[in-house]
């Protein structure tokens, strides 16, 4: 278990660490010294030998009194992504396997939440069976950002075929607000500007709180530097004031912060820092 916000069990459940892309072509208006700094701030940060960023990617499985909710679906297996080739056609077992090691099967799960709707989010929405895409979590409600979903009508994408279309014709889909709530204890923080529907998730429970940032924030050196742009922001100034607003949320609050691309172990506090924000792990 990674953690645990009053009865509420967190544990982490992870299919990848490893080199993305430089980090001048990610934050690109971080200027040409970016991959030093960040290794600065966050040791381990780079790749050595290279600029490559290290990231997890990873998913949260959260046991509340109530439900099992995995929030994140990762990249999955046999996926289509051909312009990263450590994504693409993936066939590991290592996030089933992590998601046993959790305790849980698929059947249990009882919803999947995604942050947002790109492709290291949503892969083990589905997988391939008899060659056909079918929901991993046949049990589950798969909690999609509505206007996210409004982005693939005019720009078909492989990931929505084979992730999320399949949910949708099952019928096990359903289309989420900002304003949504799981219970008493897991509800939605808006931070649109890396996707249009982005949002973080916030959890309750017995007077403690944390929050899961998805992709509103990237890094910890991020946490310093909350106006650099991530080159996949749809909205890059609105993802701006987006992350100002969930950093201040939770700065110098107690409140703990899963960082879902976040340097292992991803689990730490934000204090204030000047005008910017310091990150602080557990």
């Amino acid at each position: 278990m990674l953690c645990k916000i009053g009865d509420i069990e967190v544990w982490r459940i992870l299919e990848l660490n490893g080199p993305f892309r430089e980090a001048e072509t990610l934050y690109p208006n971080a200027g040409p010294d970016v991959a030093g700094l960040m290794e600065e701030i966050a040791p381990g940060q780079i790749e050595k030998g290279s600029t490559r960023v290290i990231l997890p990617v990873q998913g949260f499985l959260l046991r509340t009194p109530d439900h099992v909710i995995l929030v994140d679906a990762c990249v999955g297996n046999h996926k289509t992504f051909p312009s990263f080739e450590t994504w693409n056609m993936r066939d590991s077992d290592r996030f089933l396997a992590a998601l046993t090691a959790a305790g849980a099967t698929p059947d249990e799960v009882d919803y999947v939440f995604c942050t947002h709707l790109h492709v290291d989010h949503v892969g083990w929405n589905t997988r391939l069976l008899d060659g056909r895409w079918v929901p991993t979590f046949p049990n589950a409600r798969y909690l999609l950002p509505k206007a996210d979903l409004a982005m693939f009508e005019d720009n078909p994408h492989p990931m929505y075929d084979e992730s999320i279309l399949p949910v949708i014709e099952a019928g096990q889909a359903e289309e989420v607000g900002p304003d949504h709530a799981l219970g008493d204890h897991v509800t939605l923080i808006s931070t649109p500007g890396h996707t249009p529907g982005h949002v973080s998730v916030r959890i309750r429970s017995q007077g403690q709180e944390a929050v899961i940032t998805g992709d509103a924030i990237h890094t910890t050196p991020q946490c310093a530097f909350p106006e650099w742009h991530f080159v996949y922001d749809s909205d890059p100034e609105l993802a701006v004031t987006s992350r100002r607003h969930l950093l201040e949320s939770v700065a110098d609050s107690g409140a703990r912060v899963l960082g879902t691309h976040f340097q292992l172990p991803s689990l730490g506090r934000i204090r204030t820092q000047g005008d910017a924000f310091e990150w602080v792990a557990d």
